[in-house]
């Protein structure tokens, strides 16, 4: 189910509950995802900073993916 995601935090709440439903603890995701446990424990808390390759990696990882749409496009 696609989710709408405008925040920080959004994306936070997205990889918890993404990683939740896959069993896995954070140093678990964070090993697999080869980025660090601090990294991990911030981006599920929103931090506003947190590196967009690292992210695309950890989402990746967890099976998600990104879409990003135009102004004026709409989701069929």
């Amino acid at each position: 189910m696609a989710k709408r995601v405008k925040t920080p935090s959004d994306i936070g709440t997205l990889v918890r509950s993404a990683r939740k439903e896959q069993k896995l603890r954070q140093d678990e995701l964070a090993g697999v995802a080869g980025v660090g446990l601090r990294f991990i424990v911030d981006l599920e808390a929103g931090k506003p900073t947190a590196q967009i390759g690292k992210v695309l990696q950890v989402l990746q990882t967890l099976g998600c993916s990104v879409d990003i749409l135009a102004p004026g496009e709409c989701r069929q």
